[in-house]
C-alpha cells in the first residue's frame, strides 16, 4: 500500500491511514495508476511530506491538484522537475518575489530547496490523470489533505498559510486564525495573478511574521 515514510508524519497520520476511507483512497488511486498515465510517478505521490517534515514545518502552500503535462509534476503544488519549463503560475509566483524581496527569477523551477526550509508544498489532490486537470478530484484525496491541514492548524503555533485562488481560500476555515498567520489573494495563474496576486508582498509578510516569532526566515 502507499504511504508516507518520513516518521514524524507518519506519528501524526497514523490513525488517518487506518481509516476505512484512508484504504479506499489508496485502492481507487491504485487502479488508476494501473489503468493509465497518472502524475506524478507513484513514488513522489508523497514527496512534499518527506521533504518537509511535520517538526519542520514552518509555511504552507496549498495548490489543487499537481500539474497534468507530461512528467513535470513531482509531489510538491507549483514545483516542477529540474529540467522542465517553468509554468506560467510559477513564473509569476518568482516575479512577486523578485517585485517584494528583490531576489532574481531562478532558471529552472524545482522548489525543493523550499520545501527542504520548511515550506510545506502541500496540493489538496495529490494525483491527476495526465492531461485532465482535476480529474481526481473524486478519488477522496481531500478528506486526507483537509486532515492534513487540520493536524498542522491544531498542533502547531506561529505557521503561515499561503492560500492562493477561490479553491485555496476555501480551506481558511479548517485553520485556528489565533494561532497562525493566514494570507490569501488571487491565483498566481496569468488569468487572475492581476486582480490580487501581483504585488500582495505574501513572501516578505511571511518572512516578518516567522523572524517576529522566533524563527528562520525562508530563503525565497
Amino acid at each position: 500500500m502507499l504511504s508516507i515514510n518520513e516518521p514524524s508524519w507518519q506519528a501524526i497520520l497514523e490513525k488517518s491511514c487506518h481509516e476505512p476511507y484512508y484504504k479506499n483512497l489508496i485502492n481507487r488511486v491504485l487502479l488508476a495508476y494501473a489503468s493509465g498515465n497518472v502524475y506524478p510517478d507513484k513514488n513522489d505521490i508523497f514527496k512534499a511530506f518527506e521533504l518537509c517534515p511535520f517538526h519542520k514545518t514552518k509555511v504552507i502552500i496549498l495548490g489543487q491538484d499537481p500539474y497534468h503535462g507530461v512528467d513535470q509534476a513531482h509531489g510538491l503544488s507549483f514545483s516542477v522537475k529540474k529540467d522542465k519549463i517553468i509554468p506560467p503560475s510559477l513564473l509569476n509566483i518568482f516575479k512577486e518575489i523578485k517585485r517584494d524581496l528583490g531576489n532574481e527569477i531562478p532558471k529552472e523551477g524545482s522548489l525543493v530547496r523550499w520545501a527542504e526550509q520548511g515550506v510545506l508544498l502541500l496540493n489538496a489532490i495529490l494525483t491527476v490523470k495526465a492531461s485532465q486537470p482535476g480529474s481526481h478530484k473524486h478519488l477522496g484525496w481531500e478528506r486526507f489533505t483537509d486532515q492534513v491541514i487540520l493536524h498542522l492548524s491544531n498542533k502547531k503555533q506561529n505557521l503561515v498559510f499561503l492560500l492562493w485562488g477561490a479553491f485555496a481560500g476555501r480551506k481558511k476555515g479548517l485553520i485556528d486564525a489565533e494561532k497562525h498567520l493566514i494570507l490569501t489573494s488571487a491565483h498566481p495563474s496569468p488569468l487572475s495573478c492581476y486582480r490580487g496576486f501581483q504585488g500582495n508582498e505574501h513572501f516578505s509578510k511571511a518572512n516578518y511574521f516567522l523572524i517576529e516569532n522566533g524563527h528562520q526566515p525562508i530563503p525565497w
